[in-house]
């Protein structure tokens, strides 16, 4: 986040819609620069400081450009601090901004403040397909939204019978072939060749450590309303949820 200064007063707030204005017109004015210069840059966006002390331009690149000349150009042309920042694919979708296919607006755009790794091992840890064209953002790299479960789908899984491992059914010994986290079963092959879903807690060796997890959470989930006051819920903190107390 940039440094707060002071309050901005009404002149301070003209002037910064003055500075806007002009923004779409430095960027043809630059983009024509850099097509005289046959220079290997992509212009994203231009942004004034709101006392227009300096002219920031941001670009994507294949590689290193040196754009020396270019800044003593602009400079000239807009008589005031010119800054380059060279950024990469998700910041350059963060600046034009858009929807994702999930249909909301990207999470670099509207709430996210920094990018974490994101790598296809997450992909392959919750079950998804691993064709880039359908876990890879308008960026054209790896979706943000793979980190965000990948925790959950990890420690989950810990709790789950692993790949090939032999379960016992009520329908028989089987061989797990795929594991479903969100819904708590896995798929076995029995030695038949049916394969029947059948979920964990059904298991045998499995219900018990179910059974404590469970009883661990709400636990956990009591103590939270009793220290805040509310429903338990973790965005419950101050008792909004709360049920009314009863009356004598």
């Amino acid at each position: 986040l940039k440094p707060i200064l002071r309050i901005a007063t009404e002149d301070d707030l003209r002037q910064m819609l003055a500075y806007k204005s002009k923004e779409k017109g430095a960027l043809r004015r630059c983009a024509e620069r850099i097509e005289q210069r046959e220079l290997p840059m992509k212009l994203v966006e231009s942004e004034y400081t709101y006392d227009g002390g300096r002219l920031t331009f941001y670009f994507t690149a294949e590689e290193r450009v040196d754009f020396r000349a270019l800044v003593r150009d602009l400079a000239a042309q807009f008589h005031t601090r010119i800054e380059l920042r060279q950024i990469g694919a998700r910041d350059h979708a963060k600046l034009l901004g858009g929807v994702g296919m999930c249909g909301k607006t990207l999470c670099c755009s509207s709430w996210l403040t920094e990018f974490n790794v994101v790598s296809i091992k997450m992909a392959k840890e919750q079950g998804l397909p691993l064709n880039t064209s359908k876990i890879s953002g308008l960026c054209g790299r790896l979706m943000c939204c793979l980190a965000y479960e990948n925790d959950d789908y990890v420690e989950a899984k810990e709790e789950m019978p692993a790949y090939n491992e032999v379960v016992t059914t009520s329908s028989g010994p089987g061989r797990v072939v795929g594991v479903n986290v969100p819904r708590e079963s896995v798929e076995v092959m029995l030695e038949s060749g049916a394969t029947i879903t059948v979920p964990v807690r059904q298991l045998d060796g499995y219900a018990q450590a179910f059974a404590q997890r469970d009883q661990q959470r709400e636990q956990a989930r009591t103590a939270t309303k009793t220290a805040t006051g509310g429903c338990g819920k973790p965005n419950c903190r101050h008792g909004q949820h709360a049920r009314p107390a009863a009356q004598a």
